[in-house]
């Protein structure tokens, strides 16, 4: 059956972000900076993981795949909001919007397995320190990874694959930047209960459980580290899960908000700004929390930029 019989519309109309046209051109240059500044802070860690065989250890193996991750869980959505922005009618095809959802959905599961195996490294590196090497082999490391593309694959395929079987009647409006998966829903003119209830069920497991464990993780090395008490380590410890928890809770905290328990009061403005969150300021502030600003990176950087002036 043709696209347009089948959905009974062939593209959406997205309404963008809630921005006065007097402030457009101000928040179009905003969100372009912190786009670049995404792409060239991950792009400048997968480069420097990639070419300092310094860095060729289990931490950084899943830091180049979280980076690698940001870069493009960010270039699904901002890219084509930078585009709309400069258009007067911001449209999307029906099967753009529907692979900007796929893609939406695999990176950000991605991220969020990601951080879950990064948190796994972290609690064996301080809390069984002897047998790091032996648990950290090269071999789990990349069975975490591909298990995660596994999961995450199957996982956004079936969200679009439901979504493919509803009708969209008259109304192709999304008060969104992005095709987000509940605004589609909204939109949608036949029975819904089958995909809210696999966003309740198995979104509730990809990325709840997740969150706990993070959480859980970093429960245990601080108790770890405080049964052994000292000036510096807990500062460095505190220091470093401080950090990383904040951009975990910032992470897992929007979503969880937006899709687990959204507002009875359905406030758009707010859910676009928590979307702003997740998907433009936490790939943004991961390559800063992670890794630019520890010792390992910066040597990296020192070193790669010796070996060039050598040449």
């Amino acid at each position: 059956m043709p696209e347009n019989n089948r959905t009974g519309i062939s593209q959406f109309l997205l309404l963008g972000l809630p921005i006065p046209p007097e402030h457009q051109y101000l928040f179009y240059v905003l969100f372009l900076a912190m786009y670049l500044t995404t792409v060239l802070g991950n792009l400048i860690i997968i480069i420097l993981i990639l070419l300092d065989s310094h860095l060729h250890t289990p931490m950084y193996f899943f830091l180049s795949n979280l980076s690698f991750s940001d870069l493009c869980f960010s270039s699904v959505t901002m890219p084509k909001l930078l585009q709309n922005m400069q258009r007067q009618v911001p449209l999307i095809s029906y099967a753009g919007c529907l692979a900007q959802m796929y893609f939406f959905l695999f990176f950000g599961d991605l991220e969020s397995f990601l951080l879950v195996a990064m948190a796994y490294d972290r609690y064996v590196a301080i809390c069984f320190p002897l047998h790091y090497t032996s648990i950290m082999s090269h071999k789990l490391c990349v069975g975490l990874v591909v298990l995660s593309w596994v999961l995450t694959t199957s996982h956004a395929m079936l969200h679009t694959l439901l979504l493919t079987r509803l009708s969209f009647c008259a109304n192709n409006v999304i008060p969104h930047f992005f095709c987000d998966l509940s605004a589609l829903l909204k939109l949608a003119c036949s029975d819904i209960h089958i995909n809210e209830l696999v966003v309740l069920i198995i979104g509730g497991l990809v990325v709840v459980l997740p969150f706990l464990f993070i959480i859980t993780s970093y429960a245990r090395i601080v108790s770890s580290i405080l049964k052994v008490p000292s000036i510096r380590g807990i500062h460095k410890v505190f220091s470093t899960c401080g950090s990383h928890l904040s951009v975990v809770s910032l992470f897992f905290g929007t979503i969880i908000g937006l899709y687990l328990c959204p507002s009875t009061n359905n406030s758009t403005v707010k859910d676009t700004v928590m979307s702003m969150m997740y998907t433009v300021v936490t790939p943004m502030l991961n390559p800063f929390i992670y890794s630019l600003r520890n010792r390992d990176m910066k040597g990296a950087l020192k070193r790669v930029f010796q070996k060039k002036n050598l040449f």
